[in-house]
């Protein structure tokens, strides 16, 4: 028989195994030599008063067989199915197409950025020589922006679908096991280029097709009914069904869908700055201890706050990780944060944003329905002036940004 239960364990103890056997001994009552393994099933850290480990275990006697938990997919072969047409070949345009073949329904996927093995080498050349490839980069390519935002797994929205298969998902194409046990899974963005070739290659292999370079520049419509796609300007696609999954950065997306008459509404969003700190300055505060030690992993943190009824939070925090150029169009910067598997980096980053309300931007286009993308644009492009009009983000102490003093440089 199985057993499941919920332990306290400082981390010096998590990971001694006599210890984990004997505190599991002695809350459940049975005996050590009875005890063929544990496993962790659920895992999180609490350092409110002093550093401790919530973990859930199941505990198996002999003849004991642990419940699988990676899950179990039906991929169909969809080579003759009906088709479903997909823009965009990110964190979302990928799982609509499993979830197409999966439900008997084959993918097309077009995407204006290359694939992750050709990818790497535009980011090289962005990194080392500020050139940038509008159309793969940061934000634009197989993996979308998610493959450089190094693959943090939380949501607290969890009515929205389930997001244990997403997990489940994730480790089937070769995220590491513990994302389906750890409260904040993250996978890095080392091991995301190979996860989203195997996603690829799953979708070609059932009968789906993935392009790459190919751009949505247009529609084909009937009837007010989308019946085909414009790809590169010229390529025409019949499309029974369409779904966008273009990501956030592909402005030039919503100035086509306006130019074909798609409805459109204004929304409001998020805007801000990313703030770089010591690792080390972060594990200290969090986990209130001067070295972290070998059996945790860099400290996260969480800021949200009301100010004069606006919502002001951290966004996106990376700990070990790195600040990137994530910029999509000349002239202009823009930057993210990303992590690697280990998250070994000495810095930590985060976002900090406020919200921003249609009214406020209202004045930057002449279309109400472009304001915030004409807002968007305008800092990006001030960004870039301050940062002496080349590749590099204009930068300052956090004290003297918050205090409206002090220069950036």
């Amino acid at each position: 028989m199985i057993n499941e239960a919920d332990f306290v364990f400082f981390p010096e103890q998590l990971f001694d195994r006599s210890q984990v056997l004997k505190a599991v001994s002695r809350q459940l009552g049975i005996p050590e030599k009875e005890i063929s393994s544990y496993r962790i099933v659920r895992k999180s850290i609490d350092a409110r008063k002093g550093v401790k480990f919530n973990v859930r275990l199941q505990v198996a006697t002999k003849g004991d067989v642990f419940p699988d938990l990676r899950g179990n997919f039906d991929f169909h072969d969809v080579s003759t199915s009906k088709t479903v047409t997909i823009i965009g070949a990110g964190p979302a345009g990928y799982f609509a197409a499993l979830q197409c073949i999966m439900s008997g329904l084959k993918p097309i996927v077009f995407e204006r950025g290359k694939s992750v093995d050709e990818r790497k080498f535009d980011i090289a050349a962005l990194n080392t020589q500020h050139i940038l490839n509008p159309e793969s980069n940061y934000a634009f390519g197989e993996g979308g922006a998610g493959t450089y935002s190094d693959g943090k797994l939380y949501t607290r929205s969890k009515k929205r679908g389930n997001v244990t298969e997403v997990l489940q998902l994730l480790h089937y194409f070769g995220a590491d096991e513990d994302i389906l046990v750890e409260a904040h899974p993250h996978i890095g963005t080392d091991r995301l280029h190979a996860i989203m070739r195997n996603i690829r290659n799953k979708i070609l292999d059932c009968g789906g097709e993935v392009h790459f370079s190919s751009k949505l520049t247009g529609l084909k419509l009937f009837n007010n009914k989308v019946v085909g796609v414009v790809i590169n300007g010229t390529d025409e696609y019949l499309c029974d069904n369409l779904v966008l999954a273009t990501g956030h950065s592909a402005r030039d997306i919503y100035y086509m869908l306006n130019s074909e008459g798609v409805a459109l509404r204004e929304k409001g969003f998020a805007m801000g700055v990313r703030v770089e700190h010591p690792q080390a300055l972060i594990d200290s505060i969090q986990y209130k201890r001067k070295e972290r030690g070998k059996f945790l992993p860099a400290a996260s943190y969480s800021l949200v706050k009301q100010v004069d009824g606006r919502g002001v939070y951290s966004f996106c925090m990376c700990p070990g990780g790195k600040i990137v150029s994530a910029l999509t169009e000349d002239n202009t910067i823009v930057v993210n944060g990303m992590s690697n598997s280990k998250r070994n980096s000495p810095f930590a980053n985060s976002g900090i944003v406020v919200e921003l309300r249609p009214e406020d931007y209202a004045s930057y286009s002449d279309n109400k329905i472009f304001s915030g993308l004409e807002f968007q644009k305008t800092l990006e492009t001030l960004a870039y002036r301050n940062g002496g009009g080349a590749v590099v983000a204009p930068a300052q102490r956090l004290a003297d940004f918050v205090n409206g003093s002090g220069v950036a440089y």
